[in-house]
């Protein structure tokens, strides 16, 4: 097993861990995905890709169709994605990806929390290259042979394909999501989630005590409604 594998064994028990925060997350991206290809999924590669996501989290249909229309209207804002990076406490990397309707805020409360954590906010690229950007597919395990999925997928940029507990994962680097998208789709596989992640290129291990001081910022950073995903290079 790859980096990818080991990086979704740890995180698993804590992604979207509550379901409330699950909803907000995708009703934001449910809006950038309308505003960005249109509210007909059929046509809007993106926006169909977050509706399988809502579903796997159980999200009610009529929840989705409303976001749909409510992100058509005109006067609702735009939300604008913005990566934060810096660093926590014991020379921790720290890569956070917002979704906001008022950078100056969500700024002014990135800020503050590391600096209320004895960490330091960085300027842009200060630790996103030790992130590798990747995409990810979910789809069921049954019927489908993994070896034979990894091998017709690598040509479309396959990189790991591995099974766990709710399917069969596969991961790739960030700019194969279209192309794999397309291709499980005319080979007419299932869907069950997809998205993108940041798998940290070294990770440090720290002592409980620092540990600690890692979490305390980790905590804050995502109990902020603007926070989509944070990511970070403390060995978990």
């Amino acid at each position: 097993m790859g980096r990818a594998f080991e990086f979704r064994k740890a995180r698993k028990m804590k992604r979207w861990s509550a379901m409330s925060k699950a909803f907000t997350r995708i009703g934001k991206d449910i809006v950038i995905a309308v505003k960005e290809g249109g509210p007909d999924p059929d046509s809007n590669s993106r926006l169909r890709a977050v509706i399988q996501n809502a579903k796997s989290v159980n999200m009610p249909k009529d929840n989705i169709e409303r976001a749909i229309k409510r992100a058509s209207d005109k006067n609702l804002g735009d939300y604008k994605e913005v990566l934060f990076e810096g660093y926590a406490p014991h020379g921790i990397a720290i890569l956070i990806e917002t979704a906001t309707d008022n950078n100056t805020r969500t700024v002014a409360n990135i800020r503050s929390y590391f600096n209320k954590c004895d960490g330091s906010l960085g300027t842009s690229g200060s630790v996103e290259f030790m992130f590798d950007h990747t995409c990810n597919f979910r789809v069921p395990a049954e019927g489908i042979d993994p070896e034979e999925l990894e091998l017709d997928m690598i040509d479309y940029g396959a990189e790991e394909v591995f099974v766990d507990d709710d399917g069969i994962l596969i991961y790739a680097p960030f700019e194969s999501f279209g192309a794999i998208q397309k291709e499980l789709e005319h080979r007419g596989i299932e869907i069950l989630s997809s998205g993108f992640e940041r798998i940290p290129q070294v990770t440090k291990q720290l002592t409980d005590e620092e540990a600690a001081d890692v979490e305390k910022l980790l905590e804050k950073i995502e109990e902020d409604d603007d926070v989509q995903n944070v990511y970070h290079t403390m060995q978990e």
